[in-house]
């Protein structure tokens, strides 16, 4: 596990998009994984700006989203169909064919994690994630557990993760209780991951994955096992190294 500690989240933007531009130039049909929330917004603002400057071609690229709000459509104003539209689908020039997400609206999850699980193996693999870093030190929605769930599946999420996620809405009511997400299995086949973690509200959860036990309690720790794993912070979040 390779640590870099950025100056501040602008850096950490653009240490980020980096990795991912130099991804793009060196395999143009890569397959990304994807995230949403608020650290990947500067990261995905550098690479459409690459794009507009005609530094980066993402026409051949696919790409393959973590997670999706189980009972969410994608014209949703709160799904990461939506949110990935506004931040980055819309402002580069990925094919809408080659662009994937679980589907919320999909009530059947036996079917849907089947169906983006064999999705994701079919295209040959991730060749880079990008992650975020929950404040429990969860990856994608794969929650704190007693085991590591290995591939797709629909997750119950944790009170503090709704809390974290009601910014996002306007109640906590209105936060989705459930979510589909990739499981630590289909992470952790990536061939590269970048972890991307910006405050200092984030501090003790980079540090237990990073530093901590291996344990499903915190599903980030799995990182530390695997053999390309890129974390990029900034000193908020990087204050207990």
């Amino acid at each position: 596990m390779k640590i870099i500690i950025a100056e501040n989240y602008k850096e950490l933007s653009r240490r980020a998009a980096n990795m991912i531009s130099a991804q793009i130039i060196l395999k143009s049909d890569s397959v990304l994984g994807l995230a949403t929330g608020s650290t990947p917004v500067g990261i995905y603002d550098q690479l459409a700006e690459r794009y507009q400057t005609g530094d980066l071609d993402f026409s051949q690229i696919f790409t393959v989203n973590l997670d999706e709000y189980y009972g969410l459509s994608a014209e949703d104003r709160q799904s990461y169909h939506y949110y990935m539209t506004k931040y980055l689908f819309s402002r580069v020039n990925l094919s809408k064919a080659h662009c994937f997400l679980p589907d919320g609206t999909n009530l059947d999850s036996r079917t849907e994690c089947k169906r983006y699980q064999n999705l994701i193996e079919d295209l040959g693999g991730i060749d880079l994630q990008l992650l975020g870093l929950g404040h429990n030190g969860h990856i994608g929605f794969n929650e704190p557990a007693d085991f590591f769930e290995k591939e797709v599946h629909l997750v119950n999420l944790t009170e503090q993760t709704i809390q974290a996620n009601q910014r996002f809405f306007e109640s906590a009511k209105e936060v989705p209780r459930q979510a589909y997400t990739m499981g630590i299995g289909t992470i952790f086949q990536a061939r590269k991951i970048l972890l991307a973690v910006s405050g200092k509200e984030k501090a003790e959860a980079l540090y237990q994955v990073a530093k901590g036990r291996i344990c499903p309690q915190v599903p980030g720790s799995i990182l530390q096992i695997h053999p390309d794993v890129t974390v990029i912070a900034d000193k908020g979040a990087a204050e207990l190294f």
